[in-house]
């Protein structure tokens, strides 16, 4: 409940009504931090980004902490499946908002928060990913191949330090498991975005469009 409580604030509807808007109503309809951003400005989308990234991180960092998750050395399976399931509140909570009809952004900052609270299991995967998403926006100009990309990596990191460290697939299944399911609910919110990236008409970065991505 403390993870999809706080994901579920829609911080991007609330910036849009401090504004007198409801950002429901102008550019993709998204509550997301980029359609906040090219709606009411960059100031307002840096602001909307800030706070939905702290709402994934803040209740995992809460519970780890009140859980002693947050030193990965003697963390049970059980226990991990426990803190995970705080983040994947939060996701949700962000992408289907009770008070907006369940209608919410599409979890890219909101995941890039949580991912970077599970110290330190998930946290280098998602600098990773955060490095990742900088480096494909710059390279192809579109925010939505830049945050599919990004909620890619997270799994297949995991995924791939299981078979460095010889862990057992247990101890690893419950962050690889959870950050997966996740990544493919992130694609399934830019579903729209696919559709368009495949007939030409996805907007770059800097271009104005009815259907501007989150």
């Amino acid at each position: 409940m403390l993870g999809y409580a706080s994901g579920s604030v829609p911080f991007g509807w609330l910036i849009g009504r401090v504004c007198g808007v409801d950002i429901r109503g102008h550019g993709s309809g998204n509550v997301g931090a980029t359609n906040v951003g090219r709606v009411l400005g960059r100031k307002w989308g840096g602001i909307c980004l800030s706070l939905d990234l702290l709402k994934g991180l803040g209740p995992v960092l809460l519970s780890g902490w009140a859980m002693g998750c947050l030193r990965e050395p003697g963390i049970a399976p059980s226990q991990a499946w426990q803190w995970m399931a705080v983040g994947a509140g939060a996701m949700l909570g962000h992408m289907y908002p009770v008070w907006l009809g369940f209608k919410g952004g599409k979890g890219v900052a909101t995941g890039l928060g949580v991912t970077l609270g599970f110290w330190p299991t998930l946290t280098i995967p998602a600098a990773a990913a955060a490095a990742v998403w900088g480096v494909t926006l710059g390279l192809w100009r579109y925010v939505s191949v830049a945050s599919m990309a990004a909620a890619a990596t997270v799994p297949l990191l995991v995924l791939a330090r299981w078979g460095v460290t010889g862990r057992s697939f247990g101890e690893t299944a419950p962050f690889f498991i959870p950050t997966l399911v996740l990544a493919v609910l992130v694609f399934v919110r830019h579903r729209g975005n696919i559709a368009r990236l495949r007939v030409g008409t996805e907007p770059k970065v800097g271009q104005r469009d009815a259907h501007a991505e989150k």
